[in-house]
């Protein structure tokens, strides 16, 4: 990511220009020699416009008033088998990104992103709860960063949470009670005026 980062600034040098996404995973994937993949979830936002890239099972969602409106599509070779960026022969590469253009954010939505063990863990009405709550004294994005990562690890190591993964898994013919061992990065941010 930090690639993608040095990608993403050269672009918007001098006069601060809007990020072409695909091209600065590209540049940041090409000049990355690190073993091992990585799903990937980048978002910009300027001018009430939001602009992401997603690859794989990392995702972001778009909250109104407390309620989801938008919620981005994963990528999954089948169950538990995530698109990935890496550099063997069988990792996935920067042009299966999905990118999205959501225009007309208002002050006061929310956006949270999030990385498989979030989405995998938590179901969007219980986020939404976390959001509803959160925000009746104001809105505090670390606080509800923090709140939506410890019930996504609760949530994870809970072996009786009915979990999206777990549904995920029996409508595939699998038994999977709990929910689902991994990572867990959580960002959010708030659209001001």
């Amino acid at each position: 990511m930090s690639n993608v980062v040095t990608a993403a600034q050269r672009q918007q040098q001098p006069l601060n220009r809007i990020v072409d996404l695909r091209q600065a995973l590209e540049e940041g994937f090409l000049n990355t020699k690190a073993i091992g993949s990585s799903t990937a979830c980048i978002v910009t936002f300027k001018d009430y416009y939001l602009r992401a890239i997603n690859v794989g099972n990392s995702g972001f969602m778009i909250f109104r008033d407390s309620k989801c409106m938008y919620k981005s599509l994963i990528q999954q070779h089948g169950f538990n088998y995530p698109y990935q960026l890496g550099n063997s022969t069988t990792s996935d590469k920067p042009c299966l990104a999905i990118v999205t253009t959501m225009e007309g954010l208002l002050p006061r939505d929310i956006i949270v992103l999030g990385t498989g063990g979030l989405l995998d863990n938590m179901f969007t009405a219980e986020i939404e709860d976390i959001i509803s709550k959160g925000t009746l004294e104001g809105v505090n994005t670390e606080k509800l960063a923090s709140t939506i990562a410890h019930l996504a690890l609760f949530n994870s190591m809970d072996e009786n949470v009915d979990s999206p993964f777990a549904q995920a898994a029996r409508l595939v013919g699998l038994k999977h009670n709990g929910g689902k061992r991994d990572d867990i990065t959580i960002i959010v941010g708030h659209v001001i005026a």
